[in-house]
């Protein structure tokens, strides 16, 4: 049975405020889980399990599903649409209020993240995994399409900002699928592409994490001000002292947050930690 006549018998009701948009092109389901790296050796966590189809995709090639759902009226179409596969754990419950190291110690095991994300979280739900998580090899999430392009801009691009900083810090992303619209059901207003963040913890050495993202929240601060004047801000430094820290990460006190690479946000950080 198709997931929409699933939906239909069980007189499923889209709710709005939980971005719900599902997948259910079977092929485009596959490219996913493709381009995600996902082996029959991986445990998967999915995160905004929906009708399911993703999970059944990624089912039918991993070693393990654990998937979390915040709408409980699902329950009977997951357990209808995924009665065939017994590698699969639904958690229902809203992913942001349960510890990242209680969904670790469930898990048990290193694992990847694959997820078509409601665009209404997709940041808090991103930076959750790549802030806290310990034991996350990659992460592969469907997003809105200006989305993708800032989690992989350059910087002192228009779309860089906070959150690619964050990411760079710790991993590698990449746009790899670029989605229509109407792969979705419903329909939403905008396209997706899917990102995928190879983790790499080790590939910066960064003393201090959260100064280091102290430093991101500053620089961001006020996209328009420069950074000697988001740190005078933030901080609460003299005009001098932001200066002065500015020239000591070898930039000219008129540049701005935006402009600023990983490598000068760990001088930054530095910095801030004398």
């Amino acid at each position: 049975m198709q997931l929409k006549e699933v939906l239909i018998k069980n007189d499923f009701h889209f709710k709005k405020k939980f971005g719900q948009n599902f997948i259910t092109d079977k092929n485009l389901l596959d490219k996913i889980v493709d381009s995600a790296g996902v082996t029959e050796q991986d445990t998967v966590v999915e995160v905004g399990v929906g009708g399911g189809t993703l999970t059944e995709a990624l089912a039918k090639r991993c070693k393990r599903v654990v998937g979390y759902e915040i709408d409980k009226t699902l329950e009977p179409i997951l357990n209808e649409t995924l009665a065939a596969y017994d590698n699969v754990s639904i958690v229902f419950g809203d992913v942001m209020k349960i510890d990242t190291s209680s969904i670790e110690e469930n898990i048990g095991e290193e694992y990847k993240l694959v997820a078509n994300l409601p665009y209404y979280i997709t940041t808090p739900i991103l930076m959750k995994f790549i802030d806290e998580a310990e034991k996350l090899k990659s992460v592969s999430v469907t997003v809105q399409d200006e989305v993708a392009d800032r989690l992989c801009a350059a910087a002192g691009t228009e779309n860089y900002g906070a959150i690619t900083a964050a990411i760079d810090a710790v991993g590698n992303a990449k746009k790899v699928l670029y989605i229509d619209r109407r792969n979705f059901y419903p329909i939403p207003n905008v396209d997706s592409a899917l990102v995928r963040i190879d983790i790499d913890r080790n590939k910066y050495d960064i003393p201090d994490r959260s100064m280091y993202r102290a430093a991101v929240r500053c620089a961001f601060l006020s996209r328009r001000k420069t950074l000697v004047n988001n740190l005078m801000l933030s901080f609460g430094f003299s005009r001098q002292k932001a200066e002065e820290i500015v020239a000591a990460i070898g930039k000219d006190k008129l540049v701005r947050g935006e402009t600023l690479t990983t490598e000068d946000f760990i001088k930054l950080s530095e910095q801030l930690n004398k």
